[in-house]
């Protein structure tokens, strides 16, 4: 049976000040509406935390913008990332990024370690990965400079690689931007977890 992706539609967030733009993505047409209303819940939950932490309620906000992209949709893997940016006055805005990866054949939403086989130590094992990239693509870092990755670090997944990736400010200066680490499957191929979306989509590399 094959894995269809997924049917995405792009809905708007009413608000009154047209400085203010949000867009968040709704899962629609899926056969069964108890997983369907699962995974909308988790992914609004995700998006409304982003917006008080980004100061959409806030009298002082000048401008947000938020909007969303699907890293990828199918094999029965929703992998995607809400973007929000947020200005209320200073040097500059503020972007953060929330990543949601879900199995669409049960609604799961997974964080890293449950990608992994118990005991594999892949906190180490990316955070080395990690490490050589930074030395590779000379990235300026914050002092102290970075020694690992937190047990359930922000990623994604595109395709046949897991992206790791940090916040604005987390291991780098702010004109670094949000630094991505793509890191192929093959590469871990040792230590993912059976029967998880990146053990599915391994299957395929």
């Amino acid at each position: 049976m094959v894995d269809l992706p997924v049917m995405i539609q792009t809905k708007r967030l009413p608000h009154p000040s047209s400085n203010v733009t949000v867009y968040y993505p709704v899962v629609t047409e899926m056969k069964d509406a108890t997983i369907q209303r699962n995974i909308n819940h988790t992914i609004i939950n995700a998006l409304n935390e982003l917006l008080i932490e980004q100061n959409f309620y806030a009298e002082e906000l000048v401008e947000l913008i938020a909007n969303f992209e699907i890293k990828t949709n199918e094999r029965g893997v929703l992998s995607l990332t809400l973007i929000v940016y947020s200005f209320t006055g200073g040097a500059h805005g503020m972007t953060v990024v929330k990543a949601l990866t879900f199995d669409t054949k049960t609604g799961k939403q997974y964080e890293l370690e449950e990608l992994f086989k118990p005991n594999s130590d892949y906190v180490k094992k990316i955070s080395d990965i990690i490490r050589e990239d930074i030395k590779k693509w000379n990235v300026d870092l914050l002092d102290p400079p970075f020694k690992t990755i937190q047990k359930n670090q922000d990623f994604y997944i595109a395709d046949t690689s897991i992206v790791i990736f940090f916040q604005l400010y987390e291991i780098t200066p702010y004109y670094w931007g949000l630094p991505y680490f793509p890191i192929p499957l093959l590469d871990l191929k040792d230590i993912i977890k059976p029967d998880t979306p990146l053990d599915r989509m391994m299957a395929f590399t």
